[in-house]
């Protein structure tokens, strides 16, 4: 579970359980990621995570990166496609189109995120209820 609290004028921070925490603010906010940014880093980071192991196994280096950005309707207010780029070095792989082949499988199938954003989760939102009073009739 997820505990955002606002700290400030359009600032928040987000805590997990483990105690982990991100500043989530407006967009070009100093010091802060907009929402968008942060399902933007979800991609890219559950594509990093989820091919982490193989990648450096096959390649016996340490450097992984991912990049990815939101590309966004004509009106700014959905995001269509996040591309996720992932970078390692080849130089030490045998076959890289298996590499390719696997890395693929492995973030189509276990890569929560983006298997998620493939699906078009629903965000169901919950509002207080206005407390009925004793003279609120029933």
């Amino acid at each position: 579970m997820i505990n955002l609290e606002r700290v400030g004028e359009h600032e928040f921070v987000a805590t997990n359980d483990r105690g982990a925490s991100v500043r989530i603010g407006r967009k070009g906010q100093d010091g802060s990621f907009s929402p968008v940014e942060l399902l933007v880093a979800a991609a890219a980071g559950c594509a990093a995570v989820t091919s982490e192991t193989l990648i450096l196994r096959r390649t016996g280096g340490e450097e992984l990166t991912a990049v990815a950005d939101a590309v966004q309707s004509e009106s700014g207010n959905e995001v269509i496609s996040i591309p996720v780029t992932l970078s390692y070095d080849l130089s030490a792989v045998d076959d890289p189109e298996a590499l390719e082949v696997v890395v693929r499988r492995a973030v189509e199938q276990f890569c929560t995120v983006t298997r998620t954003l493939k699906q078009s989760a629903t965000a169901p939102l919950q509002l207080p209820t206005p407390l009925q009073t004793a003279s609120d009739p029933l």
